[in-house]
């Protein structure tokens, strides 16, 4: 799926999402391999790497709209009405009797940490033909943002698309895909990936800062522009072409609740950031983008946790 935004002069930003239901079951502890533990509670919302990114922008202030595909189902009638509640165009949003919505569950312990299941359905029925609908939006955009949830070739497509109009690329690679075509590296202006994903990507395992600085280095020569490792409670390490020493851009310590979905928060504000505010330095930019973060972590939920523009001190505008 994609997203764009617009700014007062139409600045727009595109992206690529992921449409999912959400079920989401908190437990004290997570499970083992082949064991059932008793929860205590369970929520449904809405979720998906892309649409969460999309969702946690627009409430940020910017103008958005999604290019996506859900089923043509009751999952999928309910995410197009969400996308309306939050203000993001639903255009070039499609319904699909092939397949269903896709679906996340999650299971939360008490520490907040959690693991998760997607069943990408309808997403990968996104296809070049809905990009070329999509092209004056993802040509007259400002920001470009893919992930992995649709089917990558396409994800590539939507980045040389920008690339083409002088449109700025951000890639986040989830779920990661140890075989990751190369040219993702060079058509990404910006590389965002956890540590996980930094260890599937690179064979690298990110156990402090240091791994991190070997990730980035790494990516780098593969043909990035810009990388950034988002280290959860540890902030990020950053990186670039014009600033090859990797510098810690470190988070403010918060109370986690519900890490689900924080990554997305963080890509979604940087994204925003990256329109809204191209003057700010990137270590700036990713200072303010781990503040909405850390917000989004001190309550439930994935969607349901995201900061909007007024609850948020205003020195991050």
């Amino acid at each position: 799926m994609l997203h764009r935004f617009h700014s007062n002069r139409e600045v727009r930003r595109t992206r690529a999402l992921l449409w999912a239901h959400q079920d989401t079951s908190l437990t004290t502890r997570l499970p083992k391999a082949g064991e059932t533990i008793l929860g205590h509670k369970f929520f449904v919302g809405f979720g998906g790497k892309g649409a969460n990114q999309c969702v946690q922008s627009a409430r940020l202030g910017a103008k958005t709209s999604l290019i996506c595909k859900v089923g043509n189902d009751s999952f999928g009638n309910d995410y197009v009405d969400n996308l309306k509640k939050n203000g993001i165009s639903t255009a070039f949003v499609g319904q699909t009797t092939d397949a269903a919505t896709g679906t996340a569950s999650i299971i939360v312990n008490s520490e907040g940490q959690n693991v998760i299941v997607i069943v990408p359905g309808a997403n990968l029925l996104l296809n070049f033909e809905d990009l070329k609908r999509a092209s004056d939006v993802i040509c007259k955009a400002k920001v470009v943002v893919c992930q992995l949830e649709v089917t990558p070739a396409v994800s590539l497509e939507a980045l040389k698309m920008a690339r083409a109009s002088g449109v700025k690329t951000l890639f986040n690679p989830a779920p990661a895909l140890a075989d990751l075509d190369p040219q993702f590296y060079t058509y990404s202006d910006i590389f965002c990936c956890n540590e996980t994903e930094a260890e599937i990507l690179t064979g690298i395992p990110v156990g402090n800062l240091e791994d991190a600085k070997k990730v980035g280095c790494l990516l780098l020569e593969r043909g990035c522009k810009l990388v950034i490792v988002t280290l959860g409670a540890e902030g990020c390490m950053m990186i670039s072409e014009d600033e090859p020493i990797a510098k810690h851009v470190p988070a403010g310590k918060v109370r986690a609740v519900d890490t689900t979905g924080a990554g997305d928060s963080f890509v979604g504000a940087l994204a925003f950031y990256l329109a809204y505010y191209p003057k700010l330095s990137m270590e700036e930019m990713i200072r303010k983008s781990n503040c909405v973060a850390s917000v989004s972590i001190q309550a439930l939920g994935t969607q349901s946790s995201y900061p909007y523009r007024k609850d948020l001190p205003q020195d991050l505008f």
